[in-house]
């Protein structure tokens, strides 16, 4: 029965959109997995999505799957890049993942016009400009 299972208080994740200015001076933006815990992850999956609305026409991106082996703690894993079209949407990122036995899991939405020059902040663990979803 659903009432029997246990769903535990997740802590120490964060799902981190970044701008990164490439060698010819133009941005590209990526959006990262960040253990912020002093435990190793294991088994992470990632599925993403973009939906919303633009110029009153609902739209919806595929949605993504990526999985990882483990993320070691205090470290991060590249999901994927994301092209700022898609900022207007919602960008959700269903993170999954494993601490021993039990499995975690957090969904995380940027909403639309989130990512934008006056949110960005220093992100120290990724050492680059970004929005970061705790």
């Amino acid at each position: 029965m659903k009432k029997d299972i246990v769903f535990p208080t997740v802590e120490g994740i964060a799902v981190a959109i970044v701008r990164n200015i490439n060698e010819v001076n133009q941005a590209e933006w990526y959006v990262y997995f960040v253990n912020q815990n002093e435990y190793a992850l294991e088994t992470l999956i990632v599925s993403s999505r973009g939906y919303g609305e633009i110029a009153g026409e609902q739209r919806q991106t595929s949605i993504l799957r990526h999985a990882f082996g483990a993320v070691e703690p205090n470290s991060y894993v590249l999901i994927e890049p994301i092209d700022p079209a898609l900022f207007v949407l919602n960008n959700e990122y269903w993170v999954s993942y494993y601490v021993g036995d039990q499995i975690y899991d957090k969904r995380f939405t940027f909403v639309p016009d989130s990512i934008v020059e006056e949110n960005l902040i220093k992100i120290n663990t990724l050492n680059m400009e970004g929005v970061l979803h705790e």
